[in-house]
């Protein structure tokens, strides 16, 4: 078993016209593959590289999909829409880079009940809407694709913004016939935990003045009172945006815990 060291393949996420509201940009949404060579089916990790929704941190995207390579997991990078676009945008670019990923398992020697959504900041929020409100799919959709679940089987939620609790409501886009309360409760995962989500690693770093490390302590108190298994890593020192967090060994650990951690729930990579 190797990963290839080439430039990954690239595949539209959607057949035509992403769907979503139109904005005059000509983006249009892609997953990067970075499949192993393996003759037995493994485990998989969508990543969804941060950027407060206004762009994709390169370091958080194909770095991480090599790691989690080199740990015997095939990876994915979803180069989802960001601003101009709106964020329900880019949660439909995620959810389709889960139905994508599931709906070719079988072509692409992957476990279809072991595919992990790994996010960052706010790719971190895109892993965990799509944990918390994903669903089994439509059987009757004539887009194939759609026919297949977009829930990961679990959650790898680094430094992410999880909760809308201190957001105003004239701070967010509205959608027509949608009331601001509604919407924040939505766009805030902890609550949307339910017996459904999926199991979480979690990990943040105390310091972090961009996303608070109380959004990683509300939502495993609400996997916590949901029975949802969980792994929290709370870091003391290091800034937001870390990533792989090779400058500060200590946080760099997160890592090969995390992969300690699929392992742990059959996802059969060769560890740390």
């Amino acid at each position: 078993m190797k990963a290839s060291n080439s430039t990954p393949s690239r595949l539209w996420l959607w057949p035509g016209a992403a769907p979503g509201p139109e904005v005059q940009d000509a983006f249009r949404p892609w997953l990067d593959l970075y499949l192993l060579d393996t003759n037995q089916p493994r485990g998989a990790v969508v990543v969804l590289p941060g950027g407060g929704y206004n762009h994709r941190a390169l370091h958080e995207a194909e770095p991480v999909a090599r790691l989690f390579n080199e740990r015997g997991y095939h990876a994915f990078v979803v180069q989802y829409r960001v601003a101009p676009h709106p964020p329900i945008s880019a949660f439909l670019d995620a959810s389709r880079s889960m139905r994508l990923v599931r709906s070719r398992a079988g072509e692409w020697g992957i476990a279809p009940d072991k595919i992990a959504a790994c996010g960052f900041s706010a790719g971190g929020h895109l892993a965990g809407l799509v944990g918390v409100h994903g669903d089994e799919g439509d059987p009757l959709a004539q887009d194939p694709v759609e026919q297949f679940s977009n829930r990961p089987d679990a959650m790898i939620l680094c430094y992410a913004w999880l909760s809308a609790r201190d957001t105003q409501p004239q701070d967010i886009q509205v959608p027509p016939g949608d009331s601001a309360e509604e919407l924040l409760r939505r766009i805030s995962v902890e609550l949307n935990v339910s017996p459904k989500t999926p199991p979480a690693f979690l990990w943040h770093t105390a310091e972090d003045k961009r996303v608070p490390v109380v959004h990683s302590l509300l939502m495993v108190e609400a996997l916590r009172q949901h029975d949802i298994p969980f792994e929290l890593h709370i870091y003391p020192h290091g800034r937001h945006g870390l990533g792989l967090a090779q400058e500060i060994q200590h946080v760099a650990s997160w890592a090969n815990l995390c992969c300690e951690w699929l392992n742990s729930l059959g996802w059969h990579g060769s560890g740390g």
